[in-house]
């Protein structure tokens, strides 16, 4: 095998780790994480993972609880803090077919992104938003 073909392969594999690693991904927000139930937690890290580690992967961090994973995804960011909720946790505020105007027009949340669950929902308070 000659260099510049050994060279391209190793080429290729630092642009597939490069590719894999996250891009300085951004700390989740409070209530990204804590209103994820434990139960439904996905894990996010490897055995052993610091916080600080799962932090800068874009993950939730949270040791308390023993059984699950400690390095979770978060939930789906929102425009509003207040929106932030596991689909389990929507109290339907609207009717279907509720436009986002109407919807917050009642100063409820509004996301139609998954199917057969309320789109347009009550906020819930910031402060239930913790580490």
């Amino acid at each position: 095998m000659d260099v510049g073909r050994r060279g391209a392969r190793l080429l290729a594999a630092v642009l597939v780790l490069g590719l894999c690693a996250p891009a300085g991904a951004e700390k989740p927000s409070p209530c990204q994480c804590s209103r994820t139930s434990p139960q439904t937690r996905k894990n996010c890290g490897f055995p052993g993972i610091t916080s600080d580690q799962c932090f800068k992967a874009g993950c939730c961090f949270d040791s308390s609880v023993v059984g699950v994973p400690w390095c979770f995804d978060p939930l789906p960011k929102q425009e509003s803090e207040e929106c932030v909720m596991e689909v389990s946790a929507r109290r339907d505020c609207g009717y279907p077919g509720i436009s986002p105007q109407e919807c917050a027009s009642r100063k409820c949340c509004f996301s139609d992104v998954i199917p057969q669950v309320p789109w347009c929902f009550f906020p819930l308070p910031v402060q239930d938003c913790h580490y």
